[in-house]
């Protein structure tokens, strides 16, 4: 059976996890970093999520998708960089860190596969 909807690929189920462990994770945050880190981690994670289900609102046009799919891949790496900032900081341990990361990695290889090779998710 042909997938339906985004949040049917494993992409979207991963980055939807790794979004909600960083949600949990930056609850810890300290209170100066609410409008710094903690909604910028919080805003970039999830943004993969959404541009993820604008990509495949636009798989009719693969342009459109390809250039959708590059946002995702742009906020991955952007959550990257602020898992650094948060475990050097010290407001996620090493392990939680390795932990987000890898996930992150994860959601970042399938959207480089996606991005090699779009013709299967696009519309006929």
């Amino acid at each position: 059976m042909a997938v339906q909807s985004a949040k049917e690929l494993e992409v979207y189920q991963t980055a939807y996890a790794l979004a909600m462990k960083i949600f949990e994770a930056s609850k810890n945050f300290p209170p100066e970093e609410r409008w710094a880190l903690t909604g910028q981690i919080r805003r970039s994670s999830r943004s993969v999520c959404l541009n993820l289900r604008e990509a495949w609102a636009k798989r009719r046009y693969e342009a459109h998708f390809i250039s959708k799919l590059t946002d995702c891949d742009g906020e991955s790496n952007e959550t990257d960089s602020s898992l650094d900032f948060a475990k050097d900081c010290n407001y996620i341990t090493g392990e939680d860190h390795r932990e987000l990361a890898e996930l992150n990695r994860s959601v970042g290889r399938m959207l480089g596969s996606m991005l090699r090779n779009p013709e299967p998710f696009l519309l006929k």
